[in-house]
């Protein structure tokens, strides 16, 4: 029973640790953002030098995580979109916590399991389930994003932040949005998307099915 336990609790762990993980790493990866500036030419359709654009996000990331007052740097901003991002910056941290608690099991698990061995269920390790739940709900997830990202867009703020219409922006009144286009929010989902796979297939094979041990013959030593 122990060791059934400890095998779905890794598996949860692994999981959990790689989808909050891929998640944490765009949000906490300032440069990922920075190397958009240029390519998706901010600047140029904006109107405002590089400074102005990373003060704008760097204020809004300086909210996020570090305890700061809001802002937006040299742009201006209103109320609702200040309560989006309060909203916004519940939901990071969150993940930041889930990806620190998923790492903190995770060694818990493997000391553990040092003394009881996890369960094998129909042979596979729990690496290997992990990764094959998670392959599964993203490959469904992927799918529907690249069908029609726009759309997915949407669902996703209408599930995470349910009745409230505070993240549809007036460009006039919050002006950040020139900078956050969908563009970007989908590149960050498609590095997301890449570490889950790159994670999903170390966890398959890390827990790829064990064939079963051949029986040795027993030695039977002749009756003198």
């Amino acid at each position: 029973m122990k060791e059934r336990l400890v095998s779905v609790l890794l598996s949860l762990a692994l999981a959990l640790f790689a989808v909050s993980g891929a998640i944490a790493v765009p949000i906490l990866c300032r440069p990922f953002y920075y190397a958009h500036i240029e390519r998706l030419e901010l600047s140029e359709r904006t109107g405002w030098s590089e400074d102005v654009i990373r003060g704008a996000y760097d204020g809004v990331m300086d909210y996020m995580f570090k305890g700061a007052e809001f802002n937006t740097g040299e742009l201006k901003w209103s109320e609702s979109g200040r309560s989006h991002f309060a909203d916004v910056r519940v939901l990071f941290r969150l993940d930041v916590a889930l990806c620190a608690a998923s790492a903190a099991a995770l060694i818990i698990l493997l000391l553990l399991s040092r003394r009881i061995k996890p369960h094998r269920f129909l042979r596979f390790g729990p690496s290997f389930w992990a990764g094959a739940g998670l392959l599964a709900v993203f490959a469904v997830i992927g799918i529907a994003g690249a069908a029609d990202f726009e759309r997915a867009f949407v669902a996703f703020h209408s599930l995470f932040f349910p009745g409230k219409t505070n993240w549809v922006f007036d460009p006039v009144e919050d002006p950040i949005i020139y900078i956050l286009p969908q563009t970007y929010f989908r590149n960050c989902a498609i590095l997301a998307i890449v570490m889950i796979a790159v994670l999903v297939a170390v966890y398959l094979t890390a827990g790829r099915r064990k064939k079963k041990e051949e029986a040795r013959p027993t030695a039977v030593s002749a009756s003198p």
